[in-house]
């Protein structure tokens, strides 16, 4: 996408262009036919049209509702989800907020919901010229993310993570890194959208004594978000469980953890990815009456399963090899098999290979280590 694309695309036949592509397929088997039919409509501009038509397709169920909206393909997989928006925008509601890597605009669009003042910028203009259309009720314009330009009370920026098709998890890596981000912003209120598989201890070490929340969406590890200056929590991590028609939860290293780990209850579970990648498994273990199989491995047990969790009853337990699995799989007629582990050295899709198995009956294995052995258990999901 260029300006002359965008300008296209805003333009009345551009409009008009977009609307008639949109009633064709454009799917990969029908996309040569469509082409030809673009081409007839918008000469030149055909390829934008055809992005734009897929680009708002692929967006609908990550930003919601995006008609009239202008976009790219890669802006739309870069964008924060809308629910995560949302979240982050009814954390700073009533304070003034400026996105200075905004991009298309989704996080602005949650954010003037809320939010008195809500300004945006991109050093990209193409992609400015977009939010300030996506989003008419910010205001937009083209700035350096690291030039500060505002006396915003709240800082936002969301710097590029990837690098020759590689992720970046260094936020030192980022552009613009996370140091130089924090010294252009100092003293003021800064939210930092990172990698989620970043080293949260060795950011620590280096220094940032902020907080640290790890997002999560309908079960998927979406982002860290680095806060520094008044609007944090000093020293504080925080796993983020948001879920589709749901308020969600949240769990903070504040709370109790005093959680000693003990044979198996009733159900099994593994909490949510957040939560595991912000280090709180014993926190979340404590708030609901659980404890851990092994005081290393993320996996929890107890006689009830919180509302909302994927639980395994127990049905058996003993040493893991794989001929004792096999022969106790077989004895229950069990023929498709659903293979969970955690730290014992076992790859599922290849044991469920070698167990060979043709019964009618379908279970799920818990695979996983408990000191230094290698135990199995028989269960049956609650859901």
């Amino acid at each position: 996408m260029d300006a002359a694309g965008l300008s296209y695309l805003r333009s009345d036949e551009g409009a008009a262009a977009v609307a008639a592509a949109d009633r064709l397929a454009l799917t990969d088997a029908s996309l040569l036919a469509d082409v030809s039919t673009v081409r007839s409509l918008a000469g030149p501009h055909a390829p934008v049209v055809i992005e734009q038509v897929r680009a708002r397709r692929r967006a609908a169920a990550k930003l919601g509702e995006v008609t009239g909206w202008l976009l790219t393909d890669e802006a739309v997989q870069q964008a924060t989800p809308a629910a995560v928006a949302e979240h982050r925008a009814r954390r700073l509601a009533w304070l003034s907020v400026h996105d200075v890597t905004c991009s298309i605009g989704a996080e602005l669009r949650a954010l003037v919901q809320v939010c008195p003042r809500v300004v945006g910028s991109d050093i990209d203009p193409v992609r400015a010229r977009m939010a300030a259309h996506n989003v008419p009720r910010a205001l937009v314009y083209v700035a350096d993310a690291l030039t500060p330009t505002t006396t915003a009370d709240v800082v936002i920026a969301d710097p590029a993570r990837r690098s020759g098709g590689r992720r970046i998890v260094d936020p030192e890596q980022m552009s613009p890194a996370l140091s130089a981000l924090r010294a252009a912003y100092a003293g003021r209120s800064l939210a930092v959208k990172t990698a989620p598989g970043i080293d949260y201890d060795g950011l620590r070490r280096d220094g940032f004594d902020g907080e640290v929340e790890i997002v999560s969406l309908d079960g998927g590890v979406r982002e860290a978000c680095l806060w520094s200056g008044p609007v944090a929590v000093p020293g504080l991590t925080r796993a983020t469980v948001l879920r589709s028609g749901d308020t969600g939860f949240e769990v903070v290293s504040s709370a109790p953890h005093d959680v000693d780990p003990g044979p198996a209850g009733r159900f099994l579970l593994e909490p949510d990815g957040a939560v595991i990648r912000a280090g709180l498994v014993r926190h979340y273990a404590a708030r609901h009456d659980l404890w851990q199989l092994d005081p290393h491995i993320a996996y929890l047990t107890g006689d009830v399963v919180p509302d909302g969790v994927r639980g395994f009853e127990v049905l058996d337990e003993f040493r893991f090899t794989e001929k004792v699995l096999r022969a106790e799989l077989r004895a229950r007629d069990v023929g498709t098999v659903e293979i969970l582990t955690r730290g014992a050295g076992v790859d599922p899709d290849v044991l469920r290979k070698r167990l060979k198995l043709q019964g009618s009956q379908a279970m799920t294995v818990v695979i996983t280590r408990i000191g230094r052995e290698v135990t199995a258990f028989l269960t049956r999901p609650t859901r």
